[in-house]
């Protein structure tokens, strides 16, 4: 990260709040001036946090997600408490799954956390993947 901004929130492990993290993820890539990722990272974060809510979430932990500021784009994390690490299906129940996450962004994947848990995250660049 380029200290270019972090945003940070916690979110209670229930559907409402993907609507609201992505009303949050989009004000900062506004004040980051990032509109040319915003669909997508959308999308990304939209099946992040869904699957965290769905498949990860323990009872009165809540769901963290951190947007980044990277020199060229955005890092999209979402850290849950549960040690089940997703599985890239081709079409999950209810959403387009992990695939869609790989077809969108420059790199992702699935980090284990010291405290427990993981982190599920994407990285997403304002060329898009296709231009390397």
């Amino acid at each position: 990260m380029d200290g270019g901004g972090v945003v940070v929130l916690r979110w209670i492990c229930g559907p409402r709040s993907v609507g609201l993290a992505r009303r949050e993820l989009r004000a900062a890539l506004a004040g980051w001036k990032l509109a040319a990722v915003e669909d997508a990272a959308l999308l990304v974060l939209s099946e992040l946090l869904t699957n965290a809510v769905r498949h990860a979430g323990v009872a009165g932990r809540p769901v963290e997600t951190r947007f980044a500021r990277m020199p060229c784009g955005l890092r999209i994390e979402v850290h849950d408490a549960s040690e089940r690490r997703p599985r890239p299906t081709a079409r999950e129940e209810g959403g387009w799954g992990l695939p869609l996450v790989a077809a969108l962004a420059t790199r992702w994947g699935v980090t284990g956390r010291a405290e427990g848990g993981k982190s599920v995250w994407a990285e997403l660049e304002e060329a898009g993947p296709d231009a390397h």
